[in-house]
């Protein structure tokens, strides 16, 4: 897009290029662990004290930058901070060595294996070009770099901690993501855009006995099998066929000794679906199948626990085709695609749910295109080519921006 006076620019100069890519190799380098970004924290908080944008901390490690410039509407835009705990194995001389502790009390190695460091330079970029063009646009930005968004904690930690009635009400609230296609492009979807996600931790507790001697057991090992392998039923023989959901069990633990059956088992779930409805059927499904086995098995009744549990994030329609017709005007007609909906889950979607205002949340691409299938989110080798990620990031914010407080 060009430059014109009164209207706002979306290029970067090779000056301006090269602070935001050294701002990303910086968080790069330093990731940390959901709920414990208090170095990014501060880090945030001085780039945009530098920019004299008014801010504060929310919820412990969230920021929020107030950047006002008169009277006129009033626009949110998210950005996620935390890492997650990988180890990373790239190439990258700017790779991250960082280690955290896990609530369990863990020492894991910590990496920005998601892409959030992406996240947090775009709107900081966009933050200072908007500073300098102060004649091109009017009303107010909430920047809100929220923590905690991999453990679904950070949006309902701020939201708890009075964000909205810290911050000024927005008429609408956007946000991005860098995912694993073509840099310069960007895909979205109005409506149901992304998954509810539920976890949950199941407890089953057997009777421990020799294992020459199964008639003096009750093996919770068998009965969380047939567990596991009956739950698959709620979603082939139980659901509409034309409803979607996701049961996967992602750990199994039980027992120290092959020769000893256990006196208990433990496995967690992770549980996506896209309406309240099929989240309702599943969940009561699933608490039916772990109590009915149990009780088949002679067991005493399960424990199961929940946590990390991701709201719905739908896209509001009218916005959505605003947006994108946005992108369209500012990447190209061929650059801006329709996709389907995705079962990852996100928080972004609470933020706006809370006070039923209306969002719109797309993905960028982070890749030069190349012969191999480049990497996926939450892989230790997941790194973005920067230079025209962080272009296509800036570029999308920017011309949203732009169109919302023209």
């Amino acid at each position: 897009m060009s430059s014109a006076a009164g209207k706002l620019t979306t290029e970067l100069t090779e000056e301006q290029r090269a602070v935001m890519h050294e701002m990303y190799k910086h968080l790069h380098a330093h990731p940390e662990l959901s709920m414990q970004e208090h170095q990014t924290a501060s880090y945030i908080a001085e780039q945009l004290d530098a920019l004299g944008i008014e801010n504060f901390i929310c919820a412990g490690t969230g920021v929020v930058g107030i950047q006002r410039n008169g009277e006129g509407p009033v626009v949110g835009f998210r950005a996620d901070t935390d890492g997650l705990p990988i180890h990373e194995d790239t190439d990258a001389d700017y790779a991250s060595t960082a280690r955290g502790t896990l609530a369990d009390g863990s020492d894991v190695p910590v990496m920005h294996g998601c892409g959030h460091d992406t996240h947090i330079t775009a709107a900081l970029t966009a933050a200072a070009r908007l500073a300098e063009q102060t004649d091109a646009w009017q009303g107010t930005v909430v920047w809100i770099f929220q923590p905690g968004e991999e453990t679904a904690a950070g949006a309902k930690a701020m939201l708890e901690d009075g964000l909205w009635e810290k911050a000024p009400r927005p008429d609408i609230i956007l946000g991005q993501h860098v995912f694993p296609f073509a840099a310069g492009s960007i895909a979205l979807t109005g409506g149901p855009s992304m998954t509810m996600a539920d976890s949950l931790k199941v407890t089953l507790k057997g009777r421990q006995a020799h294992g020459s001697q199964p008639q003096e057991s009750i093996d919770p090992i068998v009965l969380g099998s047939y567990i596991i392998t009956r739950l698959q039923t709620l979603v082939s023989s139980e659901l509409n066929p034309q409803q979607s959901a996701v049961i996967t069990c992602g750990t199994f633990h039980a027992g120290l000794k092959e020769n000893i059956i256990p006196d208990k088992a433990e496995f967690t779930l992770n549980v996506r679906t896209f309406s309240e409805k099929v989240r309702t059927q599943v969940l009561g499904g699933i608490n039916r199948i772990i109590n009915a086995e149990a009780m088949a098995s002679n067991a005493p009744q399960p424990q199961i626990e929940m946590f990390n549990s991701f709201p719905k994030l739908h896209n509001d329609l009218e916005h959505t085709e605003i947006v994108r017709k946005v992108l369209k005007s500012e990447l190209g007609d061929d650059k801006v695609v329709q996709m389907p909906p995705a079962m990852g889950s996100e928080d972004f979607g609470a933020l706006g749910d809370s006070i039923d205002v209306p969002y719109a949340y797309w993905f960028f691409g982070g890749f030069v295109p190349r012969e191999s299938t480049p990497p996926s989110n939450h892989s230790p080798h997941f790194l973005p080519d920067y230079e025209p990620a962080l272009d296509t990031g800036v570029r999308a914010v920017l011309a949203t921006l732009g169109h919302y407080l023209r």
